[in-house]
């Protein structure tokens, strides 16, 4: 159809944040006990982007509870000052091996504060 698919903006979503945890909090995810499972997801379209559009990612925190945060990202094309696309996803984190829902671990919880966005 001449633009990226939809479901490629989730993996974008995806990319950034995890890239987020790993650097900035710290997350191992192949050794860490403790890790976030996606368990809602929304994407708003607002532009078309195509290959080999350049893009970019802004990622914030709109809320950060004790076992769960909801990030917002923002897809741009370029240098453009408005949202190609723009969503959420939040993740619970649980225990790997039991998968029941936990604190979120102290490093994360840092490294979230810094990117949280209040009303």
């Amino acid at each position: 159809y001449g633009h990226i698919n939809n479901v490629t903006y989730y993996s974008y979503f995806d990319t950034v944040v995890n890239s987020f945890l790993i650097d900035e909090g710290g997350f191992d995810p192949q050794g860490d006990k403790v890790i976030g499972v996606a368990v809602e997801t929304m994407c708003s379209f607002k532009k078309s982007i195509a290959f080999p559009d350049p893009i970019d990612a802004g990622l914030r925190v709109g809320k950060l509870g004790r076992t769960s945060v909801r990030y917002e990202v923002g897809i741009f094309r370029g240098d453009e000052a408005e949202a190609s696309a723009s969503g959420y996803f939040v993740h619970v984190f649980v225990d790997r091996a039991t998968n029941q829902p936990v604190p979120i671990p102290r490093s994360f919880h840092a490294a979230f504060e810094r990117i949280l966005v209040t009303d």
